[in-house]
């Protein structure tokens, strides 16, 4: 792990995905986040996909860097250790990150009785509290109905989490400026963040918002073409598919070399009376022009293409499915920095990933596993409320906490 969040410390109770993301990315900077779970597991902790051992991989992969510890929620005595965690003294501490209900005994007032100057961000589906997951939320926001093949009627969900994992980040920004502001102040600080906004402020910077209230036009569905500018997939001679994109006059001019399209597109700017150095252009003539990188790429083995492509500096990607992604690219190996192989418990060994983050300070960072459910109950019990081994105990006799099973 990083060392920049080195001494500070977030309690976490959460579940699915926003949450522990926002968690994990503090805990992959170094700050030890603390999770604490029911007995048993929280509703998403053998959430699919599962190793053949049946650990989950989707609560794994989520969870790296953290520390665990379980606790019965539903007793008294169980809150009041929660409750303890959180509001713990010491400049370092007094954080906690939930997407559970934050009321009652989990709630902001609750907290400040304990400790004044508590920080607590916590995240809703809508800013009313009601609920809202990623799928029910991009429902609402409009990419569904411009997302797809253009002669398609019904919406089109995309699988990849996205107002989630921005909804993660977001979280950890905000306890990063209420720590900042706890610093200059000595206040702490409720910071409420509801999934629905997370979403909507996106479409809106975007420009999204704007173009239905300006420009009042609905953005029709283009397949895979990239709007207002030049870029779409296409196949290879041998079978493999991929997509060029020429936003800049160098990727433009670029992209025509390595396809041997200059000469083509220069007569079809005289035969349209237009120039393509204006990317407007290029999206309004797409389809001549993508015709004339079809009939380029349909004579051409993919070994050729990337060649060509690399050697103009093109921007290019293939398409590849996971296992393609695991098997043949160099940036989802231990090539790169970001990837280790770790010991994973109930997974074995598992190729995974630290921060995106590379900070010049760090050296030698080492990709946390993520805990085994329950595996820091004791320390973590000791360290923080300063319990004794006969109250440990005692609270694991009263089935109040559980350590690994």
């Amino acid at each position: 792990m990083s060392t920049m969040l080195s001494g500070m410390r977030v309690i976490e109770g959460s579940a699915f995905v926003a949450a522990p993301s926002g968690g994990m990315h503090l805990a992959l900077l170094g700050a030890d986040v603390i999770r604490f779970d029911p007995i048993g597991g929280s509703i998403d902790y053998t959430r699919w996909p599962l190793a053949p051992g049946g650990a989950s991989l989707y609560w794994t992969s989520l969870n790296k860097g953290k520390r665990s510890i379980q606790v019965d929620l539903r007793s008294d005595e169980g809150r009041d250790v929660v409750r303890g965690l959180i509001c713990a003294p010491g400049d370092q501490g007094g954080m906690f990150l939930t997407n559970f209900p934050a009321r009652g005994w989990l709630g902001y007032e609750s907290m400040r009785e304990h400790r004044d100057d508590v920080i607590m961000v916590t995240i809703t589906g809508n800013p009313d509290g009601s609920t809202a997951v990623d799928y029910t939320v991009n429902a609402a926001v409009g990419y569904p109905t411009a997302t797809g093949p253009s002669d398609l009627a019904g919406p089109v969900n995309h699988v990849l989490p996205a107002w989630d994992l921005i909804c993660g980040q977001q979280a950890a920004l905000g306890l990063l400026a209420a720590d900042r502001h706890r610093r200059s102040t000595g206040a702490g600080q409720l910071v409420t963040l509801a999934l629905s906004d997370v979403a909507m402020s996106t479409v809106a910077n975007m420009g999204h918002v704007a173009e239905a209230e300006i420009l009042g036009e609905q953005r029709a569905r283009l397949g895979n073409d990239l709007y207002g500018a030049f870029g779409r997939d296409f196949i290879s001679n041998d079978a493999h598919r991929f997509i060029v994109v020429a936003i800049s006059i160098k990727q433009w001019k670029g992209m025509l070399e390595a396809t041997g399209t200059t000469a083509q597109v220069e007569a079809l700017e005289q035969e349209l009376g237009v120039d393509f150095a204006d990317e407007g252009e290029r999206f309004t003539h797409r389809e001549r022009l993508f015709a004339l990188v079809e009939a380029y790429a349909a004579k051409t083995p993919m070994a050729q293409v990337a060649e060509s492509l690399n050697a103009q500096g093109c921007c290019w990607g293939q398409y590849n499915d996971f296992l393609g992604m695991v098997e043949n690219d160099v940036r989802c190996s231990t090539d790169n920095p970001m990837f280790q192989r770790v010991d994973q418990p109930g997974v074995g060994s598992v190729l995974s990933a630290g921060s995106p983050l590379q900070f010049g300070a760090d050296d030698d960072v080492v990709v946390p596993p993520a805990p085994v459910l329950g595996a820091d109950t004791d320390q973590v019990l000791e360290e923080l409320l300063g319990l004794s081994i006969s109250e440990i105990a005692g609270l694991h006799d009263r089935k109040v906490v559980a350590g690994p099973a």
